[in-house]
């Protein structure tokens, strides 16, 4: 999930520091939190849908979307960033270099924009988003836009073999969505999220996000509810794209130690993969299904395995062994975190919840106002010892936890709101007898807070 533009407030001129440096004023550098934070403030609307502006911007800068490596774009509710996650990991072990753009970003700003496989670094991020702020002028542009023209910059500065590209909101108004001809897309299972933006039901989601497919560009879909499916079905008709489906042309299913996938020409019995949760054997799924039919670029078997097996994607089911939130545990807890914050989230936790089921379970859940709370926690629920809520530090639209704990007891839980996440943990093991896992979810944004205090 990312955000089309967070910005509030009134504009500031676009181009102050660069101006300063041609008038030779001294410039203090003060990292790219101060760039960052003035982008913020160029439109009024938290978030306005749109592509003329971002395309604008791009006319400006030279397209440099269309001088980018071969493009792989990922739209869908959850599992994007974990597909990309295992693509990189796959394209490295073939010895591919990759750029990758991801959204939201948990701790540093920095972590959205991997240039040829590294995050950009500090100078060369104040740069470019200098750069584009000089280059937009006076003109409105969302947050998400202008650092997603920056990051299209980048990329098509730095040689590479292929472009990693998630959108942030929907697909079709995203503003990743300005690739003409991408080399593949793919969309990850759809469900209710974000209907302020996206429409109300299931079919009108479903038709943003299958905005993205191209004519003439393969798209490989994750299994579908069946009116998304046929959303799909039905712009890929409209659009001339082929579609390359699961279940129907490709599959994937967990063994004992492993996982296998098979499609109409391949059968491949691979390693279990690395991120934690049952449906993650769907995502790596997703994974393996691009690099089938992916033109121009061969994956060998070996790469795909290793690529499972080293995966990497913080804050999604993921396990803290350290750091002074872990500390608050007693040794024989596990600590875990995940930005799980809809529905269909839920539901993939309840999965995991029930494998856990030899421990207890306490959770721990700050969400904002937008998201679906009791939509979340239901199928949770039966899974859990306690529930304990909190607010999102520096989000002011974030739920009450007072609420947040209400609609806990409404599902039959013992429900408390507490002042930090610190206090909570203190809570739950107050209470807590024997050995027990304590899961933080609700919102990526708690998840990156969650990570920036344990250190």
């Amino acid at each position: 999930m990312g955000y089309a533009g967070h910005a509030a407030g009134r504009r500031r001129r676009g181009g102050a520091l660069s101006s300063a440096r041609a008038q030779g004023e001294q410039v203090v550098n003060r990292g790219p939190d101060a760039v960052l934070e003035r982008l913020h403030r160029l439109h009024p609307k938290v978030i306005d849908l749109s592509l003329g502006r971002v395309r604008t911007l791009l006319g400006r800068l030279g397209n440099p979307q269309s001088a980018l490596p071969p493009v792989i774009h990922v739209a869908g509710t959850n599992g994007k960033g974990s597909v990309l996650a295992y693509l990189r990991a796959m394209f490295e072990e073939a010895g591919l270099v990759c750029h990758v753009y991801i959204s939201p970003h948990l701790v540093r700003f920095n972590e959205r924009i991997s240039v040829a496989g590294r995050p950009i670094g500090d100078d060369a991020l104040i740069a470019l988003l200098e750069e584009c702020e000089s280059v937009n002028g006076e003109d409105p542009i969302t947050f998400f836009e202008i650092t997603t023209a920056a990051a299209m910059l980048a990329f098509a500065r730095a040689p590479a073999d292929v472009t990693l590209l998630e959108t942030g909101l929907g697909g079709r108004l995203d503003a990743t969505n300005v690739i003409a001809r991408p080399a593949l897309t793919a969309l990850t299972p759809i469900s209710i999220d974000h209907q302020g933006y996206l429409g109300e039901s299931l079919r009108a989601i479903a038709g943003e996000k299958a905005g993205i497919l191209k004519r003439g560009v393969a798209c490989v879909v994750a299994a579908q509810a069946v009116a998304a499916s046929r959303v799909i079905a039905r712009r890929a008709r409209t659009r001339g794209a082929s579609l390359f489906r699961a279940p129907a042309d490709w599959r994937v299913r967990a063994t004992r130690g492993g996982i296998v996938y098979r499609s109409r020409s391949r059968r491949l019995a691979l390693p279990a993969p690395a991120l934690a949760g049952p449906h993650q054997v769907a995502n790596a799924g997703l994974a393996i299904a691009c690099t089938e039919i992916l033109p121009g670029i061969t994956v060998p078997d070996r790469a795909i395995g290793q690529g499972l097996i080293r995966a990497v994607w913080p804050g999604r089911l993921q396990m803290l062994v350290a750091g002074p939130l872990a500390r608050i545990l007693p040794r024989d807890w596990e600590f875990w975190l995940d930005g799980g914050h809809n529905a269909a989230a839920g539901a993939a936790l309840a999965l995991q919840a029930r494998a856990w089921c030899e421990k207890p379970l306490h959770l721990i859940v700050g969400m904002m106002e937008t998201k679906d709370a009791e939509g979340f926690l239901r199928p949770i629920a039966p899974h859990l010892e306690r529930l304990r809520t909190v607010a999102i530090p520096g989000h002011e639209t974030c739920r009450d936890p007072a609420a947040l704990a209400e609609t806990g007891r409404r599902l039959g839980l013992d429900a408390q709101a507490c002042a930090s996440v610190g206090a909570a943990l203190r809570s739950v093991v107050g209470q807590g007898s024997q050995p027990a896992r304590v899961l933080i979810t609700g919102s990526l944004y708690l998840a990156g807070e969650v990570l920036a205090e344990n250190g």
